[in-house]
């Protein structure tokens, strides 16, 4: 219990960090126009970075520079951030071409690293007008060399991870509940692929699906009431949807392909996943209470599975494979031509919908790496041991 304590308190304070981040001299923020963003090919905002050293220095370089900022000399860019961080961060920004200071604030009250961080999200808000996404979490599965492994939270930057299950068994696909302290996941705690829910709050873990055969891909609703997974137990590998809890299980597909990978729709009217037709792999999508399948269209990425809405509705991330090799991809929800984005697998949207956390392979193992899919500049975050994959990103 006091494991489950400490993890709820570190949890809670990273996602709601803005409650003790106290503002100094606070500003409206000044909505800047930009070119209309490209998807793969649009340049990135330049700025410069002055007065910053140590950790908050690269926490402030790897926040902006996965958001679409890229790093230049004073006299080369339009906005020019600058400031202290001796004990406490200053903060200001100034628009060289408006010839105006756009920000200026000072933060107390946490570590450095969360002023860093809160810093960054307002400079985002300043300078493009939207929110940041440096305070927000993510979930993971990392796995040690003999198989096992645990479910663990950290910043989406991999910082202060913590270890949410401790089963020393293999456990997968964590998924974030949308708003909530909570996720699914999957976990062979009882020798079979059963789908249990962690309450992090309280530290709660039920199973929500454990029928013979596999139940895997829990993947909770918009609104948390509802989740779709995958199950076997009827002989046939198909898309499920139940309540919250595991109650009220509905059959949504019957089908000779396996189906794989749900994801939500951000209006919850919509799941989509991975089938197959005529032998290929296909991503479809059906009424979240059961109806007509609709298949949606990759050409020229072929093999297609798991798919993530993005919180804007307007793109579906996805993992193609070339010849045994995986990239990211993202598609128009209501359709066009896909973009192949990078090498990886497993994407997972920010709550901005332009960024992804994907899983890659480097040195050997597998990593997580940050994407901005309109700039196509990505960081790696740090290992936890082996292998770390199948990202989440809190909603």
């Amino acid at each position: 219990m006091k494991n489950y304590l400490k993890i709820v308190f570190l949890v809670s304070l990273a996602i709601y960090s803005c409650n003790f981040l106290r503002a100094q001299d606070d500003q409206n923020a000044i909505v800047i126009s930009h070119q209309v963003p490209i998807l793969g090919n649009t340049k990135p905002i330049p700025v410069s970075l002055n007065g910053f050293s140590g950790e908050v220095e690269s926490v402030l370089k790897f926040d902006l520079y996965v958001l679409g900022f890229s790093f230049v000399s004073p006299d080369a860019a339009q906005y020019q951030i600058s400031g202290s961080n001796s004990g406490n961060i200053i903060g200001h920004v100034s628009d060289k071409f408006a010839k105006k200071e756009i920000l200026s604030r000072g933060y107390t009250g946490a570590s450095v690293r969360r002023q860093a961080h809160a810093f960054a999200d307002d400079i985002v808000l300043a300078i493009t007008g939207k929110k940041g996404i440096a305070q927000t979490k993510i979930a993971f599965k990392s796995q040690s060399e003999n198989g096992d492994g645990e479910i663990y939270v950290s910043d989406f930057d991999g910082g202060n991870p913590q270890a949410i299950t401790h089963e020393k068994t293999i456990v997968s696909a964590p998924a974030w509940v949308p708003g909530r302290l909570a996720i699914y996941y999957n976990s062979y705690r009882f020798g079979n692929p059963d789908i249990f829910y962690n309450n992090l709050a309280t530290g709660e873990a039920r199973v929500i699906a454990r029928y013979g055969g596999s139940n895997i891909s829990p993947a909770p609703s918009p609104d948390g009431s509802k989740v779709a997974m995958i199950l076997d137990k009827d002989g046939w590998v198909d898309l499920y949807v139940a309540d919250a809890d595991g109650s009220n299980l509905k059959r949504l597909t019957k089908s000779p392909e396996d189906e794989s990978s749900p994801c939500w729709s951000p209006d919850g009217k919509w799941i989509c996943f991975a089938t197959k037709q005529n032998e290929r792999r296909r991503l479809a999508k059906i009424p979240a209470g059961g109806g007509e399948i609709q298949y949606i269209g990759t050409v020229g990425t072929p093999s297609p599975t798991e798919p993530d809405w993005s919180p804007d509705g307007k793109w579906i991330a996805y993992t193609c494979q070339f010849s045994g090799e995986f990239d990211i991809c993202v598609v128009p929800a209501d359709g066009g031509a896909p973009v192949i984005l990078t090498a990886g697998e497993d994407p997972s949207w920010s709550p901005n919908s332009r960024t992804l956390i994907f899983t890659k392979r480097a040195d050997w193992h597998y990593t997580l790496s940050v994407l901005d899919v309109f700039t196509k500049q990505d960081k790696d975050i740090g290992r936890i041991s082996g292998n770390d994959s199948q990202p989440s990103w809190a909603k």
